[in-house]
């Protein structure tokens, strides 16, 4: 048996997975910008804009940035929706590790998403590795939601308003991420802990 496998097929087979419309989905559900999307991703947004409505055939490499910034795994642009996986194994060489802030030329800290894959979630667990750095260069920051943080490794420093606090290894903590807040690490070397957010966030 003979099958088309040309440029024209591989793209008409390309459009029936509707990559696209999944995009814009993402990015209207988490209330993003193409700009935004754009500073996140590395792409400019007119190319996001035509990935979006299907003048452009991503590569693989692109749809793997896009879903770092989304949470997802690439499989989430060609899965069918109607089938919900309700148990999802993330394999410690499968995480994913990317700065909090991409565009920061010294980002506070690096986290590694520890359910990626699941499409859909009420929470996000994530792997966060701190950096020590001087009291004035933290840079607070207040999302909706709660937070949840239980220190593996070293001493983090969490400020939370106005108020620094101390977390050694083994202590948590538990806050409102409404209020202003932000990490350090407090020894010579990073600190560890896994952080738990709701609603999963960017």
């Amino acid at each position: 048996m003979t099958h088309e496998s040309g440029p024209e097929t591989v793209k008409r087979v390309l459009a029936s997975y509707e990559i696209g419309r999944k995009l814009k989905q993402l990015r209207l559900r988490k209330k993003i910008g193409l700009v935004d999307l754009g500073k996140h991703t590395g792409l400019s947004a007119s190319m996001l804009s035509q990935l979006e409505n299907g003048k452009m055939v991503p590569t693989l490499p692109t749809l793997a940035r896009i879903a770092m910034v989304f949470d997802v795994g690439v499989d989430h642009f060609f899965a069918d929706r109607r089938k919900k996986a309700l148990f999802s194994v993330v394999r410690k060489g499968e995480r994913m590790k990317f700065p909090d802030r991409p565009d920061a030329p010294a980002p506070a800290y690096h986290f590694e998403c520890l359910a990626f894959s699941s499409q859909e979630k009420s929470l996000q667990a994530y792997l966060a590795e701190f950096q020590p750095m001087e009291a004035e260069k933290v840079t607070p920051h207040a999302h909706e939601g709660a937070e949840f943080i239980h220190v593996l490794e070293g001493s983090l420093g969490i400020y939370y308003i106005d108020e620094e606090t101390v977390l050694e290894a083994g202590d948590s903590v538990y806050f409102d991420s409404g209020h202003s807040h932000g990490y350090r690490s407090l020894a010579k070397g990073a600190a560890r802990a896994v952080v738990i957010t709701t609603p999963p966030r960017l």
